[in-house]
């Protein structure tokens, strides 16, 4: 049978395009990869004298994740590899490039669209402007905790939430985990009047910007990599991220006050694009959504163990964990419900279900 390797020419192409990777890269990579699969070939030949077409992948399918090796998105991703490799019996090959190689979040999506990456994991902000209908998963205060959340992603309910991609020739597969945001600053939050009129960091969202607004706060859009020394020099009062976040870029010695308020809890996305997955075939299919809903468990743990650990790593390194009464994240929810009017007014009625879950 003919041997068909998608996307591989395309992704080198449309990396030297988009001047993503150098070509020196890709073609180590490369080499890489057919070496290793030479070896792979090499062991059944041996054995069983089918030699390399016995063992040859029919499908050599690329996975872009932005977060570096050893993080727990980028460890779902090669685990979902590996399952893919071994449930389909080598046919199908993945394979993961982290570190944002591809590009940023925005550049992947795009390319996945058009077919130069096959797999992807990505933030729901990403797909908003797009989509909508996903910004109600965005919404601040949506859920009382994780366990609610993963009761209404793993549920009808998610599942009509993957199915919104198809809009853009894309598959949703599953859902990641990526933590609770809070906020913290170097003086404590312990009320909406000690966050009244303070400059707080944020990432590029309107919906997070706007929510800032509505508690009083000034947002200020900023890198994720200059935040440490704004606080420094005084541009920001405070910020809000997830613990490991929190702990891995050092926030904790400029801003030992961390207010668990969990205002937002959004997941991530697990996706291939439409162009691949038109080409493979239903059985290959049905064993790549099973492989990646598997990976997600596997990532959640993952990620619950990154969030505990950083957190006691946080308080060892003097951080002060400070947790709001239930009345007062009340005021907090509050205040931002007109964002689930602006934001999810004609899909209310999903709120209604997430709500009763």
């Amino acid at each position: 049978m003919e041997k068909t390797v998608l996307c591989n020419g395309t992704v080198f192409f449309f990396c030297v395009f988009y001047g993503i990777l150098d070509n020196e890269v890709i073609l180590m990579r490369r080499r890489e990869f057919l070496a290793a699969m030479g070896a792979v070939c090499l062991a059944p030949a041996l054995l069983t004298g089918c030699g390399e077409k016995a063992s040859a992948p029919e499908f050599v399918l690329t996975y872009a994740e932005n977060q570096p090796d050893g993080y727990p998105t980028t460890q779902g991703a090669e685990y979902f590899a590996d399952l893919v490799r071994q449930r389909t019996g080598g046919r199908v090959a993945v394979q993961v490039v982290s570190g944002g190689e591809f590009g940023s979040e925005q550049e992947i999506w795009e390319q996945l669209a058009i077919g130069g990456i096959d797999f992807a994991r990505l933030s729901l902000s990403v797909l908003a402007d797009d989509l909508p209908k996903l910004n109600i998963l965005q919404l601040p205060f949506l859920y009382q905790d994780a366990a609610q959340m993963w009761r209404v992603l793993d549920g009808a309910v998610g599942e009509e939430f993957l199915q919104v991609v198809s809009e853009r020739n894309m598959v949703g597969l599953s859902w990641y985990d990526a933590g609770a945001r809070s906020f913290y600053a170097p003086k404590p939050i312990r009320n909406l009047e000690d966050l009244s009129g303070k400059k707080i960091r944020v990432q590029d969202s309107q919906i997070v910007s706007d929510m800032i607004r509505l508690l009083g706060a000034q947002p200020v859009t900023l890198a994720y990599s200059d935040v440490y020394s704004a606080f420094e020099t005084g541009t920001i009062d405070a910020a809000e991220n997830n613990w490991p976040s929190y702990y891995r870029m050092e926030h904790y010695r400029v801003a030992r006050y961390y207010t668990v308020d969990e205002h937002s809890r959004v997941p991530e996305i697990q996706l291939a694009g439409g162009r691949t997955w038109a080409k493979l075939p239903e059985a290959d299919r049905e064993i790549i959504r099973k492989c990646a809903r598997d990976s997600a468990r596997y990532e959640r743990e993952l990620w619950t163990q990154e969030e505990t650990a950083a957190r006691q790593q946080a308080l060892d390194a003097g951080c002060r964990e400070i947790k709001l009464s239930d009345e007062e994240l009340e005021r907090f929810r509050q205040l931002v419900q007109p964002l689930y009017t602006q934001y999810g007014g004609q899909y209310l009625d999903l709120v209604e279900k997430i709500e009763a879950e």
